[in-house]
């Protein structure tokens, strides 16, 4: 399975870095023919000119204008996007703009770009006794600006497209289906006491980002131990508490290491954290400040969409086997019945006086239940009688109640 790119390693600058030395390195090839031109080495064709030196530093100077000019606007854009994507989806959804290549890659076509034509700039010269003209690295830096601009034009369509409601909350079930079969098999668990089990601590307080599976099962094979993690990636978990057993005890095993831990929630096996940033959209779009009905009505459906594309996965067990078919890794299991609690509770506290969202919940509950498990479905009733009873006591008019309830019914 492809793991998703965790926060920590997104940024802004690892490709616009790159882009900008193999700019320094695209001129370190493209002034060689010109230099063995100046020296009368090599003869280029007499139509790869840019005109006297004049021209070409007056050409070069009109460039430089233009890059650097689009360059601090492509910055501001990405400020601006940055700041509007905090407002209209919340914070912890900056890192999905942060780490879109079109962006980075414009932001470094540019950068490079404008390094490249300071290199050319530089060495563009005239003196008392000769004059240099890198025609190559002139028609180098016409191209560059030109890739440039069309990158730029991309760059607009994609975010264009990106900051759409219903194209950004599809992105997520997108990843959340990346990871939702990354799941162990499913046996019977084995009652074991802790007291006959070595403690693994935690170096540090945050979140369970990521468990490496294999890597702990293939120590735990060698060591012949079994190790049960005690938290899920996504659980919080503090400096020195408890997050593994390993038995029996004295086997030297670094669990620990194959525990990742940080400051943020990823993406990488967590689909509570999928779950969480649809909802943190659904909210937003149904306070007061916003009232954005049909965007509290898309994510309910894209979470409808999201458990079923849970339910439908092929493996979601909790113990993981080693070659001989001995369980040497368990974790702590994550239900649906959970992931349907968590996906519409505050959904349907923010949507108390919205009928239509409320009412497309209860169609959405209609149309899944038949393919979750018996207890998703448990939990799904449990919402709608919360939702008829919500509507019972609210101060909804008649023909909206009717609708609630005809679509209760129909459950």
């Amino acid at each position: 399975m492809k793991r998703l790119a965790s926060r920590p390693s997104v940024n802004l600058w690892r490709i616009p870095l790159w882009l900008t030395l193999a700019a320094v390195g695209l001129f370190g090839v493209t002034i060689i023919p010109d230099a063995l031109d100046a020296y009368r080495v090599i003869h280029l064709p007499f139509w790869l000119t840019m005109g006297s030196i004049d021209d070409a530093r007056a050409i070069l100077s009109a460039m430089l204008g233009c890059v650097s000019t689009v360059l601090a606007l492509i910055f501001s854009v990405a400020l601006l996007v940055l700041s509007m994507v905090a407002t209209l989806f919340g914070p912890r959804l900056l890192y999905r703009f942060l780490q879109d290549w079109v962006t980075q890659a414009t932001l470094g076509v540019f950068l490079g770009t404008f390094v490249y034509l300071c290199l050319v700039f530089l060495v563009t010269h005239a003196d008392a006794h000769s004059t240099f003209i890198p025609q190559i690295s002139l028609i180098m830096g016409w191209l560059l600006v030109v890739v440039s601009f069309g990158f730029l034009v991309f760059y607009s369509h994609r975010i264009a497209v990106s900051i759409q409601n219903p194209n950004f909350v599809a992105r997520i079930v997108d990843d959340l289906a990346a990871i939702a079969a990354d799941g162990g098999e499913v046996a019977p668990d084995e009652a074991r006491d802790e007291a006959d089990a070595d403690a693994v601590t935690s170096p540090q307080s945050g979140y369970v980002q990521h468990v490496n599976h294999r890597a702990i099962v293939a120590a735990a094979a060698s060591a012949d131990a079994v190790v049960r993690v005690a938290f899920r990636p996504g659980q919080f978990v503090f400096v020195g508490e408890t997050i593994a057993h390993v038995w029996p005890k004295g086997r030297k095993l670094d669990v620990a290491r194959s525990i990742e831990i940080g400051r943020h929630r990823v993406l990488s096996q967590d689909a509570e954290f999928a779950l969480a940033q649809i909802v943190e959209i659904g909210i937003r779009a149904l306070s007061p400040a916003v009232n954005d009905s049909f965007t509290g009505v898309a994510c309910v459906d894209w979470l409808g969409d999201a458990l079923v594309v849970l339910a439908d996965a092929p493996a979601r067990g909790s113990a993981w086997k080693d070659a001989t078919g001995k369980v040497r890794l368990r974790v702590r299991p994550l239900g649906l019945a959970r992931l349907v609690k968590m996906a519409f509770d505050q959904m349907r506290q923010a949507a108390v006086d919205n009928p239509a969202v409320l009412v497309r919940m209860l169609d959405t509950f209609r149309r899944i239940a038949p393919r979750l498990p018996e207890d998703a479905r448990a939990a799904l009733r449990a919402q709608a009688e919360a939702i008829r009873e919500i509507t019972a006591a609210g101060k909804l008019a008649r023909l909206d109640r009717d609708d609630i309830e005809s679509a209760f019914a129909r459950i």
